[in-house]
């Protein structure tokens, strides 16, 4: 089992890279040359900053069991599909029960986007360290389950 982290701008990086250190869990980030990571645990793929790079290289690296970071639900979507767990930064897990519902609203909100002039959202709020401290219960509550299931 591995961690893999869609590094690509994701605000628990080092978190997640730091509490799967203490378990001796193996970690892999990916991202593109717009967001260059380094680690001197995880292993590091850099990936070419073509559209959807990085999320290709996660979903082909991502195995049954993986556990899976990333904010992208279609990055989620396809994870699940191969059996890895996923969640997202927030400590949200994506599951087959909700990642349908996800992407639908995901799509309905585009198609809106996509009707007015307004093609970019404003960015994300500015995160709290109650952000983090739920990513960090969330991320390790899937850490024992999926050590358990092992």
């Amino acid at each position: 089992m591995t961690v893999i982290i869609d590094a690509d701008a994701c605000p628990v990086t080092s978190l997640a890279i730091q509490i799967s250190k203490k378990r001796n869990m193996p970690v892999i980030c990916i991202c593109d040359t717009s967001h260059v990571i380094t680690s001197d645990y995880a292993e590091c793929i850099i990936c070419d900053k073509g559209r959807d790079s990085a999320d290709i290289v996660l979903v082909n690296r991502c195995k049954k069991g993986d556990i899976v970071i990333t904010q992208d639900y279609g990055v989620a979507s396809m994870a699940l599909a191969k059996g890895s767990y996923c969640m997202n930064q927030n400590g949200l897990y994506y599951t087959k029960d909700n990642i349908d519902s996800l992407l639908a609203i995901r799509h309905m909100a585009f198609e809106e986007r996509r009707k007015t002039s307004k093609h970019h959202l404003k960015g994300p709020k500015k995160r709290t360290r109650e952000d983090d401290e739920r990513f960090v219960r969330a991320f390790e509550k899937l850490l024992n389950i999926v050590l358990k299931e092992k």
